[in-house]
């Protein structure tokens, strides 16, 4: 019985260290930039920018294989944040800011297609095969990608009107010229 617990005691030993060097040896790192970067971005994974999430489009930034102004949800105050953290210039926004706005669906015009459950790449629409869908406004970010594949035009988008509960401040954004000071 001791040798049993004693060859148990020196197997679990030898895996121990195998594991251990294992992790050291083939530990794989990540870019500590593509996570900053993606810390700022809106995590709405809309692929608005051209790329399928915010993770993909943070790391092509970070490689220089894109630019900091494609991302709609974050509008011109994420191009600035970015650019503060890059040390680049800041751009104009690459397409129109629009203010936020989240998923209606008309409930009685909803076939139960489930093709927006498909769509929406944060889970925000509720529903079942066959019944009637409706969209979780917490949840909803405002991507748009719901719209296009419903068969019956049943969704629209209508602009988030700010409470004082939810509104948040807009930072001022300001430009710093050097003067010329007279001697």
């Amino acid at each position: 019985m001791l040798t049993a617990i004693l060859i148990m005691a020196l197997g679990a030993v030898i895996l121990g260290a195998a594991l251990g060097y294992a992790s050291i040896r083939f530990r794989v790192e990540g870019n500590p930039l593509v996570e900053k970067i993606e810390a700022i971005l809106p995590q709405t994974q809309c692929g608005q920018c051209g790329y399928p999430g915010c993770k993909p489009y943070a790391k092509a930034i970070a490689e220089g294989e894109a630019e900091i102004n494609r991302c709609p949800p974050g509008g011109q105050e994420g191009v600035v944040k970015l650019a503060d953290l890059l040390g680049r210039e800041v751009e104009p926004l690459d397409v129109e800011e629009r203010p936020r706005q989240v998923a209606f669906i008309d409930e009685r015009s909803c076939i139960g297609c489930t093709l927006c459950l498909q769509a929406c790449p944060v889970e925000a629409i509720i529903g079942a095969a066959k019944q009637m869908h409706t969209v979780a406004a917490a949840l909803c970010t405002g991507c748009e990608l719901c719209v296009t594949p419903c068969p019956v035009e049943c969704i629209r988008m209508e602009p988030v009107r700010e409470k004082i509960d939810g509104w948040k401040w807009k930072y001022p954004v300001f430009e710093i010229t050097p003067s010329k000071r007279a001697a």
